[in-house]
């Protein structure tokens, strides 16, 4: 967003290299078509590795947030980063079809893994990545060998009233300085969140969509209990986006295969980028096993 406050493509695109050069040196960058448009992928790792599915955060995280783990997932693994539909990055929609539903969304990301050539995976997300991942995990169980969820929104609790209220600023006119007071608050200053990062936050805002991202339903319980998949659950313990401790216990409750982890010091918008050293090991020895 420029100084009279139209959004600045090429300031976004400038943000995101710098935080995609925090990335292995040998990162390629991919397109596949979808029903939805073209799908932008960063992957990284043996090719002949199994491969592993990262989707980011909603809003400006984007695919170029995994920084922080694609090198040690990429050391067994064949990293597959995308940029999701709707949100920004360098995924483009159309302007004559885009999801409007959860089962659009599932048909948008079949369609990716079949371009790439993934016929099953180890699948993971955080926030709003989280959400579509355990979706997804649910619509195509045969497809997911192992699903990890970063603190997921919207998957077994709401968001806490407060988080809202702040948020709304920034849902109706969103700019860089709401974009970065926002964020500020929810990681309370405990966190020196990467200057790069941040920035590439705030270049998102009033980033051009023909879709908004599609957000909610919560998946049904039934639907939860059944799903018999390795599940590893990495929750924010200072996260001011729902009460932590009560989506552990309702995920313990309803995930028949679940692991839950509650990570200290960091809060949801932390994640994965200026994660504990703990996150990394807890999830490379998960998709090791």
């Amino acid at each position: 967003m420029n100084a009279r406050g139209s959004y600045d493509r090429d300031g976004f695109l400038a943000a995101y290299d710098k935080v995609m050069a925090k990335w292995p040196a040998e990162r390629e960058a991919l397109t596949v078509p979808t029903p939805f448009g073209t799908a932008y992928v960063n992957a990284c790792g043996p090719r002949s590795g199994p491969p592993v599915v990262l989707l980011p955060g909603g809003g400006g995280a984007t695919s170029a947030s995994w920084y922080a783990q694609a090198a040690e997932l990429a050391r067994t693994h064949r990293v597959l980063a995308v940029d999701l539909v709707g949100c920004a990055g360098r995924t483009t929609g159309t302007a004559d079809r885009h999801p409007r539903t959860v089962a659009d969304l599932m048909a948008w990301l079949d369609a990716v893994l079949d371009a790439l050539g993934v016929p099953e995976t180890d699948l993971g997300g955080h926030s709003y990545g989280a959400w579509m991942s355990l979706h997804y995990a649910l619509h195509a169980p045969a497809r997911v060998r192992r699903l990890f969820l970063l603190d997921p929104a919207m998957c077994f609790a709401g968001f806490r009233p407060a988080y809202l209220l702040h948020a709304l600023p920034l849902m109706l006119r969103p700019t860089p300085g709401r974009v970065r007071a926002f964020l500020e608050w929810e990681t309370g200053g405990g966190v020196t969140l990467d200057p790069d990062w941040l920035r590439l936050q705030e270049a998102a805002a009033g980033f051009p969509s023909v879709s908004k991202p599609l957000t909610g339903p919560r998946p049904a319980p039934e639907a939860l209990r059944g799903l018999d998949t390795p599940v590893l659950l990495l929750l924010a313990e200072s996260s001011r986006t729902y009460d932590t401790y009560k989506v552990a216990e309702r995920a313990d409750a309803l995930l028949p295969r679940v692991e839950t982890v509650v990570l200290p010091d960091v809060s949801h918008h932390a994640l994965p980028q200026s994660a504990p050293a703990e996150l990394g090991r807890r999830l490379t020895e998960f998709l090791r096993r």
